[in-house]
């Protein structure tokens, strides 16, 4: 696509947002029953189109040009379908998130400040090969009234479009709808051109592996939010109960092994007594153990497993917050003011106790869906949903008032709560 061809793509985003800024929730929540309800009845149409991008895939995972954790985050089954159209349905029953006052102050009397939440504007989306992540931004970009332009994977191509095809069409069917809320671009061209679009997009959020959010973080001037790696660990403590330790390392490795909130690293006390079970437990599910790593910063996507016995839980803490990546750790434990000292200690967006690091999910949270993790330290942290996709500004409304009357003292401020 020609610079000047993403330029126009960019711009009428812009003004998409502005307009979607000022409609209803419940013309939002119109709009998200629609798609709802039109993804239910094309799931056919859009399984057809995702068999074609396996079949295409398995070829390249063959040629070794893709990888087997990609291909599984590509494949839809009629799970991801149901939790795709949950997600929305779930948005749906979410509180409208934009035009809430988070403050009211009355600086003086008859002059008031208020802050309200409000839209960022136009978010650019680049993600990899999960095709279920289109509808999860979508819905979330229209209940937060943000314009949205996404970019996928070349290897979900088919699927993308019969995805956004259906979406579309359920926008179509909503009455005083703007357009151009929902844009999608397919090139790698696309990116580059995305990427210099500072004027008109807000927000970049990039859904992939290290290289791809390395690349992006590197080529902007737009804020980037999101994660690079999930290196995540679990510790268990001295006082770890055997079964729940089995019960949630199995779970935090298996259950979806590709997963960024999959555990890569196996932290145990070295006092603890039941080490050998359980190594032996995790290798009967599948789990390969690594003793001696090549590196810490490891990310398998796989059904493979760090391992490494720590003095105590100091040792822990300092090996987590060194060679994690801030996404999501876990602490197995019977000892409370461990787990307190645990959780306090550790510096990630997701810290838990005696739970599988798979919780860490936007719509486990409650939060419908999600745009993404976010490992970042400022505006939103973890997994992203309707909250992060706002920011606030700031209301007075006064009566003629001006300030050289406060700065010579002729008025004085009383700043009261309201």
């Amino acid at each position: 696509m020609a610079e000047n061809n993403f330029t126009e793509i960019a711009i009428k985003a812009k003004c998409a947002s502005k307009k979607i800024a000022s409609i209803s929730g419940e013309l939002k929540n119109l709009a998200l029953i629609n798609i709802a309800d039109n993804i239910e009845n094309n799931s056919q149409k859009i399984f057809d189109a995702n068999r074609i991008d396996l079949e295409q895939a398995q070829i390249l995972v063959q040629k070794g040009e893709l990888t087997k954790s990609t291909f599984n985050r590509l494949k839809l089954d009629e799970n991801k379908m149901r939790d795709m159209v949950q997600g929305i349905r779930d948005i749906i029953a979410l509180d409208n998130p934009i035009g809430k006052v988070l403050l009211k102050r009355e600086l003086d009397e008859g002059l008031v400040l208020t802050k309200v939440s409000c839209p960022i504007g136009v978010l650019g989306i680049i993600f990899e090969a999960r095709p279920d992540v289109i509808a999860q931004i979508s819905a979330l970009a229209i209940k937060s009234a943000n314009a949205v332009i996404l970019k996928g994977g070349k290897e979900s191509l088919n699927t993308n479009k019969a995805i956004m095809s259906v979406i579309q069409d359920g926008l179509n069917k909503t009455p005083g709808f703007p357009e151009n809320v929902l844009t999608q671009v397919f090139t790698r061209d696309d990116v580059a051109e995305m990427l210099k679009q500072d004027k008109y997009i807000d927000l970049i959020i990039p859904r992939g592996g290290n290289n791809l959010v390395k690349f992006i973080k590197e080529n902007t001037k737009i804020p980037v939010l999101g994660h690079a790696d999930g290196i995540c660990h679990i510790y268990i403590d001295e006082s770890a109960d055997f079964e729940k330790a089995k019960k949630v390392v199995t779970d935090a490795k298996t259950q979806y092994p590709s997963a960024c909130n999959s555990v890569e690293t196996l932290l145990v006390h070295k006092n603890w007594g039941r080490k050998k079970e359980l190594t032996d437990a995790l290798e009967q599910n599948g789990i390969k153990i690594i003793y001696n790593p090549e590196s810490w910063h490891k990310e398998y996507s796989d059904k493979i497993l760090s391992y490494k016995e720590v003095d105590s839980l100091e040792d822990a803490i300092s090996h987590i917050n060194e060679y994690s990546s801030g996404h999501t750790e876990s602490i197995i434990t019977e000892n409370e003011h461990n787990a307190k000292i645990f959780m306090d200690s550790v510096d990630s967006s997701g810290v838990y106790h005696n739970v599988s690091t798979r919780f860490a999910d936007g719509f486990r949270y409650g939060f419908g869906a999600e745009v993404g993790i976010s490992t970042n330290k400022t505006h939103a942290r973890g997994p992203v949903g309707l909250e992060g996709l706002t920011i606030y500004k700031y209301n007075i409304e006064g009566n003629g008032h001006i300030v050289k009357d406060y700065a010579e003292g002729k008025k004085q401020f009383h700043h009261r709560d309201l």
